[in-house]
């Protein structure tokens, strides 16, 4: 199985590394592929970063790790991308026999019937949960059971702990003229550094 990460990653941080190699190992994917969404044009959210940059950290956070890849398919799509148009893109580049799990947060299961096309989503994937400190553990799983049973969809929990990173609180550091280390590998860091990325103005 191939796992598929997506996320904005702005900026990408130890806690997405920490949880996909944990995944990777549990569920024994043959490797994680980092998907950098782009930003819709009506989000005009100064704190978010260009998309060649948020690609850029993310390729320099995972340059050590040979079973982590990243692709620009979203960066690359006209128009807003939706989670069910790169499922059916990866499966058109490995063929349809080859199983994809896709590693979603607690928060974004337990809202996954308002994605477009989510239906389809569980014909495509299989959907491995990472754990959230703002998820409820009963809501999650009633959720697991209500879309395995409404829908077939084939869900897994990852087993390992949540991680209480989160790129809201980098960003707010860097406004504040705060330390990041040890909360992003030191290539992101120096990145963001030299790019003057995040800085209040």
């Amino acid at each position: 199985m191939i796992g598929l990460m997506g996320g904005t990653f702005n900026p990408v941080h130890y806690g997405h590394l920490i949880i996909c190699e944990g995944i990777r190992e549990e569920f024994k994917l043959e490797k994680v592929i980092f998907i950098p969404a782009k930003i819709p044009p009506h989000k005009t959210d100064k704190k978010i970063a260009e998309a060649y940059d948020r690609l850029k950290m993310v390729r320099l956070a995972i340059a050590d790790n040979p079973f982590f890849e990243a692709s620009d398919i979203e960066m690359k799509r006209d128009g807003s991308s939706y989670t069910v148009d790169t499922l059916m893109a990866f499966k058109r580049i490995y063929g349809s026999e080859t199983r994809l799990g896709l590693i979603v947060g607690a928060d974004s299961l337990v809202q996954i019937e308002t994605w477009r096309n989510f239906n389809d989503i569980f014909r495509l994937a299989d959907i491995i949960v990472a754990p959230r400190p703002d998820t409820q553990e009963n809501h999650l799983d009633n959720t697991i059971i209500k879309l395995k049973s409404n829908y077939g969809a084939k869900i897994f929990k990852f087993s390992g702990k949540a991680m209480n990173f989160s790129s809201t609180d980098i960003r707010k550091r860097i406004e504040e003229g705060l330390s990041i280390r040890y909360l992003v590998p030191p290539p992101v860091e120096a990145y963001i550094k030299r790019n003057g990325l995040y800085i209040k103005g």
